[in-house]
């Protein structure tokens, strides 16, 4: 594997591993090198150096793609998608190896979420996401007429956007739909690669240029690496005369940093840190078939991408008596265990500080109960009011409510996803968990797959991510 050297002395051969290299894209172009070293001592990685002049495009002429038909577009990332599933260049197999050694999640659950990367290029979908954000791509190719008050007419467009994106590496579908989003725009687009995700964007960014190379839209992206929060980068590209949006995923450290450079003409577009809830009604007590039906639900939403996505389950609120919460807790940590699509059936081990608090909870047995042990196959705790760490890593707290409308209590603006079981059941609550602050609300089960032209953390990207301009 590159970055892998021999050494030693007699006979004796010491495998060391030497500074993964990260490629860079700019302005379409590939761009290698060993120049910087980053990363912690054993984890180390290497990337060219910077050159903060290439980084960005000049405000006295339009993007490549600024008057590119959005039909090709579409064109060109269906044939990216059709490209990434054969990954005849190998480049995903490439972004593979290098992504097991600085991503924590399993290699299992990478190779099956690079295998089904291509999906974010189906035309249904992007169609799907300019129709229902954009109401049709005429407003992008050019200028839609709109009907006044007092019989007069205007002209609005969605403009093409300069957009600076500050990926998040939980989850490599960020970069596959940041890449969709930030073409459609027909903008330009400098991609901040996160420390954990260092190269699936580039690794799909790579398959278009050898798919187009020198294609407008290829040449309207780049993706790099810099340290996040790095004053000297960028305090001098996160400028209202280079970009108009910082487009932020990341934690609650990473929004507040990207705050900093917001002023005039230069505005964040957030993607804020979210965690999701479940709702299990009594329904799911009524026999064992609802039961593990529920408990399979349940745990899928909680092992998504093994708890690191934003969608996972973290606190599951079991509507009826603390004995139906044992009961369902005891199946939901059995099927915790269980590997999935995008989950392993292992996970990270419970840490030490973690580890000794759940013990002192075991020790309350009156109260909590726990079910699981620490190897990261899944660990259950049942308190009666949510737990104040921040469950992670197969971990799910249980609490019973008396009634699903009590547990409504516990959502809140920082909650993403909910989960209901049964089904049925969304219609009675979601007013009041929209006013509580959520985001989505889903059948149980349903919480890892968010449809495409739907709104996104409560807006349309598409629509925040344009600059909208009016002919009156």
């Amino acid at each position: 594997m590159s970055g892998t050297v021999l050494s030693g002395t007699g006979g004796d051969a010491v495998t060391t591993r030497g500074p993964v290299p990260v490629v860079h894209v700019v302005q379409g172009a590939v761009q290698q090198g060993t120049d910087i070293v980053h990363g912690r001592t054993g984890a180390e990685f290497a990337t060219p150096a910077l050159d903060l002049d290439h980084l960005v495009w000049s405000r006295t002429e339009p993007g490549p793609a600024f008057e590119v038909p959005v039909a090709e577009i579409v064109d060109l990332l269906v044939e990216t998608g059709e490209r990434l599933k054969a990954d005849a260049d190998g480049l995903l197999a490439e972004a593979l190896e290098h992504m097991v050694e600085v991503n924590p999640l399993p290699r299992e659950v990478l190779e099956r979420a690079y295998a089904r990367l291509w999906r974010s290029f189906d035309r249904a979908q992007i169609q799907a996401q300019i129709d229902n954000e954009l109401g049709g791509s005429d407003v992008l190719d050019g200028w839609r007429e709109v009907a006044l008050p007092g019989g007069r007419v205007g002209s609005i467009r969605a403009f093409p956007p300069r957009l600076v994106h500050i990926l998040a590496g939980n989850a490599p579908g960020v970069a596959a739909m940041s890449i969709v989003r930030g073409a459609v725009t027909k903008g330009v687009n400098l991609l901040k690669l996160p420390s954990n995700d260092l190269f699936t964007a580039t690794a799909i960014l790579r398959t278009m240029i050898a798919l187009a190379p020198g294609h407008p839209v290829v040449r309207s992206f780049s993706a790099a690496y810099w340290r996040g929060g790095d004053e000297t980068v960028e305090s001098t590209i996160f400028r209202a005369q280079f970009f108009d949006k910082l487009v932020a995923w990341g934690g609650e450290a990473t929004i507040r940093g990207a705050l900093k450079y917001v002023g005039p003409g230069f505005e964040l577009v957030s993607f804020d840190p979210k965690s999701s809830i479940s709702f299990i009604g009594r329904e799911a007590l009524a026999s064992e078939e609802a039961l593990g039906e529920a408990a399979e639900a349940a745990a899928a939403d909680a092992t998504f991408f093994n708890q690191a996505a934003c969608v996972a389950s973290r606190f599951q609120f079991v509507e009826g008596p603390v004995e139906n919460a044992d009961r369902f807790a005891a199946v939901l940590c059995e099927r915790l265990g269980v590997a999935r699509e995008f989950s392993s059936a292992g996970g990270p081990k419970v840490g030490g500080e973690l580890r000794e608090e759940i013990e002192v909870l075991r020790e309350l047995e009156e109260d909590y109960r726990v079910w699981g042990g620490y190897d990261g196959r899944g660990l259950v705790i049942r308190s009666p009011e949510p737990v104040e760490f921040h469950p992670d890593g197969k971990i799910v707290n249980v609490v019973p409510v008396p009634s699903l409308a009590d547990a409504v209590r516990h959502a809140g603006v920082a909650t993403q996803t909910v989960g209901v079981y049964p089904a049925a059941r969304k219609v009675e609550l979601r007013d009041a968990l929209a006013s509580a602050g959520v985001q989505r609300v889903v059948p149980l089960g349903g919480a890892g797959g968010m449809p495409p032209g739907l709104a996104h953390d409560g807006f349309y990207p598409l629509q925040r991510l344009m600059r909208w301009v009016n002919d009156e």
